[in-house]
């Protein structure tokens, strides 16, 4: 891997950790379920009028669109709003690779290696541990945030196999899936907003826009948008299709390393020693069964992402293309190399 796919690589990882500082942003204007409509809907008007739907089943873009877009995100903006710590939710997220796995090996009767076993096993004791401490603070009213969030990732890994199951039937359109996926939260997340925050609550969010305030959130609006989901998930996609995921994987381990530095940095957020402690089982039972070395020459870089490559930017991770190597790849069986793209390409 050259020089400067290095840097592209860990400029990625760049973007998508700064998309929670981001959202943070942009929550401080806008009501949190307005907010995934609106950010979803800036790319859905311009794909239905320029981007032809892919060639797949419709009830799979429905299903990817289900759980990544809609369940993800409400959690997890919900989550934020309600004061989910920024950095904190890019640790917590990474529950959506231990839930992908359940999901696979329950609904697509997946086999779970003994390796996957342990590294979910690790992995949910460093959320166990959150959840833990979060109930001893403020007399347990910072556990609800931790809960909201790791239904998020419950939604995300539910987004992952209505994902799997539509590149399956369309494994070159991979980018057009990721694009027109965003045309299926808008409507259903605009009533779920009118219902529950009503008009008053949104027509109030677009005062003031000309603030301080209202300019970081429209700023935070347009990162996510453009750099967290266009450029970083085009970038990591070109990297995919140019090398082994395995060479290409680890880079994403930096994202939330970014999500919790750049909280500190731009919000001024502090995570407790214990948090942070807890957040590196997570992350090290999530690489532990999403990585393997292989046995012989030509194999020892099919290992693929964990779902800390999606964490900052909520969209599906990248996925090896062999059988049963990842944590991801439980969820759908056993991905092509295309796959590895399409996945990779979901990103925010």
């Amino acid at each position: 891997m050259s020089t400067r796919d290095r840097l592209l690589a860990a400029l990625v990882a760049v973007c998508w950790g700064l998309n929670f500082p981001a959202i943070h942003l942009s929550l401080q204007q806008f009501p949190p379920f307005f907010l995934v409509a609106l950010r979803f809907a800036l790319i859905a008007v311009p794909t239905m009028l320029l981007v032809p739907r892919p060639a797949v089943r419709v009830r799979w873009l429905l299903l990817y669109g289900l759980g990544f877009g809609i369940l993800q995100f409400v959690f997890l903006y919900w989550a934020m709003s309600a004061g989910m710590p920024t950095g904190l939710a890019s640790l917590v997220l990474q529950s959506s690779a231990p839930f992908t796995v359940v999901l696979a090996a329950l609904l697509l009767r997946e086999r779970v290696s003994g390796r996957q076993a342990l590294g979910i096993l690790v992995a949910a004791a460093g959320l166990a541990g959150i959840a833990l401490h979060r109930a001893d603070v403020a007399g347990g009213t910072t556990l609800v945030p931790v809960l909201l969030t790791l239904c998020g990732g419950l939604g995300w890994a539910l987004g992952n196999l209505g994902s799997r199951l539509a590149v399956r039937t369309a494994p070159d359109e991979s980018f057009r899936l990721l694009l027109w996926m965003s045309v299926v939260p808008p409507v259903p997340l605009l009533a779920l907003s009118l219902a529950v925050e009503g008009t008053a609550r949104i027509g109030d969010s677009f005062t003031g826009l000309g603030s301080p305030t209202g300019l970081a959130a429209l700023g935070g609006l347009a990162f996510t948008v453009l750099i967290g989901t266009l450029l970083g998930s085009g970038l990591w996609t070109s990297l995919m299709s140019r090398y082994p995921a395995g060479v290409v994987a680890p880079f994403s381990m930096l994202v939330p390393v970014v999500g919790i530095g750049s909280a500190w940095l731009i919000l001024g957020e502090r995570t407790a020693p214990v948090e942070l402690a807890c957040g590196a089982l997570v992350v090290g039972g999530v690489l532990l069964g999403s990585v393997r070395v292989g046995a012989g020459r030509g194999r020892q870089d099919r290992a693929t992402t964990s779902a800390v490559a999606i964490a900052a930017t909520p969209s599906p991770r990248p996925v090896s293309p062999s059988p049963s190597v990842v944590v991801a790849d439980s969820a759908t069986g056993a991905p092509t190399a295309s796959d590895s793209t399409a996945w990779a390409s979901s990103r925010r």
